[in-house]
């Protein structure tokens, strides 16, 4: 028999708490439990404050479970991973390098000659559909293309774990759903698992493979969602599916109980 591959990502009965200026406990996370498998699409889902970007920081190390454990790989997690990716919500490109030097900044960083890094920006560049904009600075450029520029900075490191928390939020719907369609071509191509974090039900489902739904805090896993959606996905006609359409319903009647909570 072949022997089941390890999962990227897993949380195992993790309880976080934070303590507070004055003093009080705030639990965050509660027996919390979630698997990421190698090359799967995670959604999460769940209310306002609820400790889904804390999922987030327990996964890159920059927090550590006060029980449980976290894996990478199936290694407990103990300091930042550089097989991580991370996409935020905010733009985190640097506003005083040009296009070119944001998408190249990672591979500089790990120590690759400047040429070589530019070389292989330009070709990131290109996927995301920014060539000839290399030497426009950020604030130059649309918000759309500013997420454009992070996706290639994060995506030319090649990460086995790309974590997303709410990345186009700020976005119009036009340019959302383009951001969107971008993000599954980029993905399907890397073989990477996602996990990706967001306030919007639709989006999840469209993009997920996976729907995990969180409760209110502190939050544990209420309910685990396949989605078994066709592969690949065009945004603007996923939507339209009854089985999608299904799977909204289904999950916001379990979601509208805890964020009435």
């Amino acid at each position: 028999m072949t022997p089941t591959p390890t999962p990227a990502i897993e949380l195992d009965h993790v309880t976080c708490r934070f303590l507070s200026p004055d003093g009080r406990a705030t639990i965050a996370l509660q027996d919390f439990s979630m698997t990421v498998n190698r090359g799967e699409f995670v959604a999460v889902v769940g209310p306002t404050g609820c400790g889904k970007s804390t999922t987030l920081s327990l996964i890159t190390g920059l927090l550590k479970p006060t029980v449980g454990q976290v894996r990478i790989m199936g290694q407990p997690v103990t300091e930042i991973d550089p097989r991580i990716g991370f996409v935020f919500q905010n733009d985190a490109v640097f506003p005083w390098r040009n296009v070119l030097d944001n998408a190249a900044a990672g591979p500089m960083f790990r120590g690759m000659p400047k040429a070589q890094a530019h070389e292989k920006a330009r070709d990131w560049l290109r996927r995301v559909g920014l060539a000839g904009f290399e030497k426009h600075y950020p604030h130059q450029l649309s918000g759309g293309m500013r997420k454009r520029v992070a996706l290639a900075q994060t995506f030319i490191n090649q990460p086995e774990i790309l974590l997303m928390d709410e990345p186009f939020s700020a976005l119009d719907m036009q340019t959302r759903t383009l951001m969107q369609d971008e993000l599954l071509q980029l993905w399907s191509a890397s073989g990477g698992s996602v996990v990706f974090v967001t306030h919007d039900l639709e989006e999840a489902v469209a993009l997920a493979d996976k729907v995990l739904v969180l409760s209110a805090r502190p939050a544990t896993v209420r309910a685990v969602y396949e989605i078994d959606l066709p592969r690949p996905r065009i945004m603007s006609q996923v939507r339209y599916e009854p089985r999608f359409i299904e799977y909204s319903r289904q999950i916001w009647e379990e979601l509208k109980e805890e964020v009435h909570i």
